[in-house]
């Protein structure tokens, strides 16, 4: 446990954000979820913390590169701890997938995302590549019924 604390600390610590307790327990909660999840999924597991508590924190975040923001094309948009080596640019972008079945998003880090040739004058700063389907416990259950 104290491990988890020193390397959340080092990530947060190595993008210029102050640890303090609630950024330390929604970065925690992010880690701890092991995939993207929603505002309102955050908003369950940390009941003690309000709606605006979380939002704020999660624009530091994001404005620090220490999440990435996935539209997920369900319900709105997801958060996942961003593990990129530079504090500037991105350099863990992966593909995602969304089950239609019971909306959750994975990551599907092994999996590269296509480089994709732009016209020119072009200049891409994120990708968001999601694939849809149903993932392997909503496959079980769609079978057995």
């Amino acid at each position: 446990m104290e491990k988890e604390r020193d390397r959340l600390e080092m990530l947060l610590a190595e993008r210029g954000v102050k640890a303090t307790a609630n950024r330390m327990v929604v970065a925690k909660a992010l880690s701890h979820a092991g995939r993207p999840v929603s505002m309102s999924e955050l908003e369950e597991e940390l009941v003690t913390f309000d709606k605006s508590s979380i939002f704020r924190t999660l624009v530091t975040f994001r404005e620090h590169h220490l999440v990435h923001v996935i539209e997920d094309g369900g319900d709105g948009v997801r958060y996942e701890l961003c593990h990129s080596h530079h504090i500037h640019e991105d350099d863990d972008m992966h593909a995602h997938f969304f089950c239609t079945n019971c909306h959750k998003t994975f990551c599907l880090d092994n999996a590269p995302i296509p480089e994709i040739a732009l016209p020119d004058g072009f200049k891409m700063s994120s990708v968001n590549y999601l694939v849809k389907g149903l993932c392997p416990e909503c496959q079980t259950l769609n079978v057995e019924h």
